[in-house]
């Protein structure tokens, strides 16, 4: 290692910054963060210091850097556009042994300040040992992915039952499982999602709870996207990869799937159009059944489990069945395909409002309220539609739509598969016909499809496994 890492404890300690500028202001910043008393000497300010001092939240000395200045001081930090006086600064701290950072110069720093990723009272610090500082804040923002905003509260948590448990299990050994539980399970979730007062209620009765292996586990009804991996959120990634049974469909992604957890169960209960591998009453089961084992449940959707993903329906029985759930959003179908093929559901010159429906047919019809669907100014958004586009299309024309009316066909939007078909009313079967877009394929009907020639910026990669799903009809 070229520099030991280490956290100080600067709680009223004094320290010295020495420049005024943007560079200054940032270090002056962490160092106020961290309680420390802070005096700055320097004859001008950026506009920031200058609200920090007329606030009182540090002492000014208005001139420049004088030799005395470092005396009495636990940490030094030259930030000054005088490499000089920098190098001045360094010289004089380590004769006085006081830890220095000369910014931008790695070889006259006793120690360097890395990038941080602040939880507290959880900070993790990332450090490329001042060779690229650029790098260490592209680690750092990937490491922010993965460590959720209520790590802190988390903590703190910890602290205020710390002594508890450890009155409680004596055995090191048992104690570590413990808080493994604690920190990978419900109590931890709950911190996550904001109900701390949960969190609080539930590890009273976790602590209270003689250890059996009958132990209640969770569901996280968690929506996939559309399939770009990318566009997960930072939850359903963190929850993906802790769960211990995996319950998919058929419109979740490979490479999505494959972001779970290597070793978790995996069941497959997809549905295709008239052939369902399991009904919804017994995937709504399936779920409280595992969870009650124990189980940490993770049941994936694709797109969003609200939106025409019947997860309503699952979660109104582990309601019922006394089984602890939470749902994490997904981006709809909607929306990211939309997004992708360039074209805005809404604009003020084409379309004040927009409706999903669903495109399923049911003996024959599509039971559709086809009057409301042909209001002007408006986007039609129709999911599962591929099969019944020529009901949609006759019906829209038959309640007063315009032949010309556009529509586009959104093939595996967001995916290295994504094509866009584009056409009106009356034309859109002949392009059908002729191009045979596969499935899944999202419907948008409107005149805000007439941007997505002049807005498209996706071009879907030549070779990619990227959002890859089963080419099956719907």
């Amino acid at each position: 290692m070229e520099f030991f890492p280490i956290f100080l404890d600067l709680k009223n300690r004094p320290c010295l910054v020495v420049g005024g500028g943007a560079i200054a202001e940032r270090k002056t910043a962490l160092l106020l963060k961290s309680g420390a008393d802070v005096t700055l000497v320097s004859p001008d300010l950026c506009h920031n210091l200058t609200t920090w001092r007329d606030m009182g939240r540090y002492t000014h000395l208005e001139r420049r850097f004088q030799d005395e200045d470092l005396t009495g001081h636990h940490l030094a930090i030259a930030a000054t556009n005088d490499p000089r006086v920098n190098r001045r600064i360094a010289e004089i701290a380590g004769d006085l042994r006081i830890p220095v950072n000369v910014v931008d110069q790695p070889e006259l720093c006793s120690f360097i300040v890395p990038s941080i990723i602040d939880r507290s009272p959880v900070v993790a610090a990332v450090s490329t040992g001042g060779a690229s500082p650029v790098l260490a804040r592209l680690i750092r923002s990937r490491l922010e992915s993965l460590i959720p905003a209520g790590y802190g509260r988390l903590a703190k948590l910890c602290s205020r039952f710390r002594q508890r448990v450890k009155g409680r299990f004596t055995d090191p050994t048992e104690r570590r499982l413990f808080w493994d539980r604690v920190l990978e399970g419900g109590v931890a979730e709950r911190v996550f999602s904001g109900h701390d007062e949960e969190a609080d209620q539930l590890m009273e009765k976790v602590l209270n709870t003689p250890v059996t292996g009958d132990r209640m586990g969770e569901v996280y009804l968690v929506g996939a996207g559309p399939g770009d991996p990318d566009l997960l959120t930072f939850r359903a990634l963190r929850l993906m990869q802790q769960a211990d049974v995996v319950i998919y469909d058929r419109l979740v992604a490979k490479p999505i799937l494959d972001m779970t957890r290597h070793d978790a169960e995996h069941i497959y209960v997809g549905k295709e159009r008239d052939k369902h591998t399991m009904r919804q009453e017994e995937i709504n089961q399936l779920l409280a059944k595992l969870a009650k084992q124990g189980k940490r449940v993770l049941r994936l959707k694709g797109g969003d489990p609200f939106i025409f993903g019947r997860g309503g329906e699952e979660i109104d029985t582990l309601a019922a069945e006394g089984v602890p759930f939470q749902v994490i959003p997904g981006i709809t179908a909607a929306a990211g395909c939309a997004s992708y093929a360039g074209i805005p559901l809404t604009h003020r010159d084409y379309a004040q409002s927009v409706t999903f429906v669903t495109g399923h047919l049911k003996d024959g019809s599509m039971n559709l309220n086809w009057k409301m669907l042909a209001q002007p100014n408006q986007t039609i958004v129709f999911y599962m539609g591929l099969v019944g586009l020529p009901v949609i299309c006759r019906e829209l024309q038959h309640h007063g739509v315009g032949g010309d009316m556009p529509i586009a066909l959104i093939q595996q939007g967001t995916t290295h598969m994504q094509r866009v078909f584009t056409g009106t009313l009356e034309t859109i079967l002949d392009i059908v016909e002729q191009e045979r877009p596969k499935p899944p394929t999202l419907i948008i009907v409107g005149h805000v499809v007439e941007l997505q020639e002049k807005l498209a910026w996706y071009e879907a990669p030549l070779h990619s496994e990227q959002g890859a799903t089963s080419p099956i009809d719907f």
